[in-house]
């Protein structure tokens, strides 16, 4: 049994899913985005969107707790219909998924997919895509591990923050 349980995020679990992004990603992202934006990522900037896609329900957010830290939130993962337009209404989306660097590979990311896969497919949902920037290897052998697969003609360059970051769509069926 794993020691991480997966639940709806609550108001009361905004601040620790602002906590856990701006760690997740300062260490996921040092070499991808300048070390100044990634210190510029602050978590009472992003905890106001916490706070209303918590409340709002759009995306759908779950947290990850750990069993042997008293409940402790330790990751999250963000989830809805697609976003991209002309998918259909059965095709859904990871919108963001990290745990606390410090837990990497130690099965929380792998207990929040599962959430967001269970409840994708309650939703009527029957494939699931994620955008992920080609630079963030450890991201992708995640999804990949997950069964996800890249659409190569998807890659697209974005803008992060002032920088050029290339991106791909991965996808996988879920049901």
């Amino acid at each position: 049994m794993s020691r991480y349980q997966v639940r709806h995020a609550t108001l009361k679990d905004a601040k620790a899913v602002a906590e856990v992004h701006v760690a997740a990603w300062q260490t996921a992202f040092q070499g991808v985005l300048p070390d100044a934006q990634l210190a510029a990522m602050t978590i009472d900037k992003r905890l106001a969107f916490w706070r209303d896609a918590i409340d709002m329900g759009e995306p759908q957010v779950l947290v990850a707790t750990d069993a042997t830290e008293a409940g402790r939130v330790v990751g999250f993962v963000a989830f809805d219909r697609s976003r991209d337009k002309g998918t259909p209404p059965t095709t859904g989306e990871l919108w963001a998924i990290g745990a606390l660097p410090a837990l990497w590979s130690t099965g929380a990311g792998l207990a929040l997919w599962d959430g967001a896969r269970d409840a994708l497919i309650e939703e009527g949902c029957t494939k699931v895509t994620v955008w992920l920037p080609l630079r963030n290897e450890r991201a992708l052998r995640f999804h990949e591990l997950a069964g996800f697969k890249r659409e190569l003609p998807s890659a697209k360059t974005v803008e992060m923050g002032g920088v050029k970051v290339e991106e791909i769509r991965l996808q996988r069926k879920i049901a």
